[in-house]
């Protein structure tokens, strides 16, 4: 009983799923899907998309999302695709540097299965701090 430009975010985004799915779409193009959104929110929207089983082609800039919610990653520099493929091969520090100039650990996280990364302050770079 609400007009669209009342919802939430959150709402906003599973009505326009809601509405992809009732076309039938086959194929999802989801921009910044979770942008604004509080981490429960991000969670719910990406295990709604996970579950559908039909392709999906989001832009995550979250990458701790993206390696637990996706199979495979195309990495953007300056509009061109420097790296690709799953996500356990993609996510590396060295590309993590060169792309986005922060250092990182990654680990795989003991109840996913899937990449996690923490990054590091710049005040931890170089020495023996990494």
């Amino acid at each position: 009983d609400q007009g669209f430009g009342t919802l939430s975010g959150g709402e906003k985004q599973r009505v326009l799923i809601a509405r992809a799915l009732a076309g039938q779409a086959k194929f999802l193009i989801l921009d910044e899907p979770t942008n604004h959104l509080d981490i429960r929110y991000q969670l719910q929207i990406l295990d709604l998309v996970k579950t559908l089983q039909i392709t999906a082609l989001a832009a995550l800039h979250d990458l701790n999302l993206a390696a637990c919610y996706c199979d495979r990653l195309y990495v953007l520099k300056e509009g061109k695709v420097v790296a690709s493929g799953i996500t356990e091969n993609v996510l590396q520090p060295d590309l993590l540097r060169s792309v986005f100039g922060v250092e990182t650990e990654i680990r795989i996280h003991p109840k996913t299965g899937k990449p996690s990364i923490t990054f590091l302050p710049d005040s931890l770079r170089g020495g023996d701090h990494l």
